[in-house]
């Protein structure tokens, strides 16, 4: 580690500690939230209408607020963003976080409070640096630049007061300045609007910077990368940046990528880091390289409550505190925030690996999965399948999507894959077999399914032409940034309409 590094480290020494405590203090540290959340908006619109300075326990919360999500609170956010205060959160609120989703071609604007920015946001980004550091003694992290792949707007005006952006944007714009110093490409650069041109202006940009750390969504972070390869001649990454040493990655799984991100930067120095960082808020953060397992970070101004996956549709789900989850089961994350969301269904699912501390992965979407069949296949299923698929057959896959299909005169079925490969496998037939072997060995359920096909014929692999995924996402304008392609569907609306463009249609 060099001096700079070294010294710059012992800053980041207290809060080590407090994350290292977060084993034996989980169950207070959310209590503190939840209480810090209540006390601040005991006197906003929803504090009044809730009585929220009666509430003294979790047991009140759950029972005094219903379970909210984007459709219930929008009323009031339209509200907010006309200039109305004092509605979900005390403070004013001047930006927007512009999510439009995977499955929703409209937009959602999430309140970005100061206080979401700084306990929350910026708070994340804060930890993520001190947990690589404590994790990797030899890094010269604070010598080099750090290259930061954002989202694909620019912060626009919603009115003469408040503004909106991809949630990446909003935060470029509220960064202490002194950020900025150690950042790559040019704010200018990483706010613009279209995808082709940025990417252009970034590779030109950045190409002779000294680079040392990339952050962003993988598959978009892979379209950079080959574009500076190409444009430099080189054939590793390394080549071009010789001090790269740590991804910061998030938005998507990086499984199905993990090889191509080996092959292209072949260095035994670099660092793989997950974060989980929404738009509704920063969740979870990897804290040990050797598991790629999130922590929960727990003393975010955060309050987590969980539904069990199989009661997301009831119409009187079982909710439960952080302190009731258990292990290996698929939960659906309610959060209430400092940004004013309270009780809100993220639409994220998360299955705990471990409880002491709370460590978690990311499973899959509440309205991503599949099963038509009864096989419950959720999409980390379908990503290590794939990955385990790849490595076994050589294989490289860009982009895939998966829908069943009905075979109604067997009264059978299976699953359909999409899949775009960046590297052929030799044998496609060989690919869909290992595939739906390593699903049978990832999900008991799909395997019941498939024994001697009782409802499950094997999977069908159709491979998709060059750039068609990327194609859709331009359609529908959401190429680049945090947009991605939904992996797992129930309905065949997705996978249909990528597939018309694989065709030509």
């Amino acid at each position: 580690m060099d001096i700079l590094t070294k010294t710059i480290s012992l800053f980041f020494r207290s809060r080590q500690q407090a994350i290292g405590n977060y084993a034996e203090q989980a169950d207070e540290l959310q209590r503190k939230q939840l209480s810090y959340l209540l006390t601040t908006a005991r006197h906003t619109e929803w504090g009044r209408r809730y009585d929220f300075s009666s509430i003294r326990s979790w047991r009140d919360f759950q029972e005094r607020i219903p379970v909210q999500n984007y459709e219930t609170l929008k009323g009031d956010i339209a509200r907010m963003i006309d200039g109305e205060s004092n509605i979900l959160w005390p403070t004013p609120v001047y930006w927007f976080a512009k999510s439009s989703g995977t499955t929703n071609d409209k937009s959602k604007f999430l309140p970005v409070t100061k206080e979401i920015l700084k306990k929350t946001h910026y708070q994340g980004g804060f930890d993520t640096v001190a947990l690589y550091l404590e994790n990797t003694p030899g890094s010269c992290f604070f010598m080099h630049k750090g290259l930061i792949l954002g989202g694909s707007h620019a912060p626009s005006p919603l009115n003469s007061r408040v503004h909106c952006g991809d949630l990446s944007a909003v935060l470029l714009q509220n960064l202490n300045p002194l950020v900025n110093r150690i950042r790559v490409p040019r704010k200018e650069i990483i706010l613009m609007d279209e995808w082709e041109s940025k990417i252009k202006a970034i590779v030109e940009s950045t190409c002779h910077a000294d680079v040392n750390s990339l952050s962003g969504v993988p598959s978009w972070m892979l379209v950079l990368i080959r574009a500076i390869l190409r444009h430099t001649g080189k054939e590793y990454l390394t080549d071009v940046w010789p001090n790269l040493e740590v991804f910061f990655h998030g938005g998507i799984s990086f499984e199905p990528y993990r090889e191509q991100y080996k092959s292209l930067i072949p260095s035994e120095r670099m660092h793989y880091m997950e974060t989980y960082n929404a738009s509704e808020g920063f969740f979870g953060i990897q804290n040990d390289p050797a598991d790629h397992s999130l922590l929960l970070m727990i003393d975010y101004g955060i309050f987590y409550e969980f539904i069990p996956f199989e009661e997301v549709e009831s119409d009187n789900p079982t909710v439960l505190p952080l302190e009731a989850v258990e292990k290996d089961k698929n939960y659906a994350m309610l959060i209430s925030t400092p940004g004013g969301l309270w009780r809100y269904e993220i639409g994220d699912t998360v299955r705990f690996t471990s409880l002491r501390p709370y460590k978690f992965v990311i499973s899959g979407r509440t309205k991503h999965f599949i099963n038509a069949f009864g096989e419950e296949l959720m999409v980390d299923n379908a990503d290590k399948a794939i990955a385990r698929a790849s490595q076994q057959t050589g294989a490289r896959v860009k982009d895939y999507t998966a829908a069943p299909l009905f075979i109604l005169d067997k009264a059978k079925g299976r699953h359909q894959w999409l899949i775009e490969f960046e590297v052929m496998p030799p044998s496609v037939a060989d690919f869909a077999a290992i595939l739906d072997r390593e699903l049978q060995s990832l999900n008991s359920d799909y395997e019941a399914k498939r024994y001697k096909e009782i409802s499950l014929q094997p999977l069908e692999v159709i491979v998709a032409r060059k750039n068609c995924f990327y194609e859709w996402l331009k359609r529908k304008g959401k190429a680049g940034g945090q947009h991605k392609i939904p992996r797992l569907s129930n309905n065949r609306q997705f996978l249909e309409e990528i597939w018309a463009i694989s065709k030509g249609k």
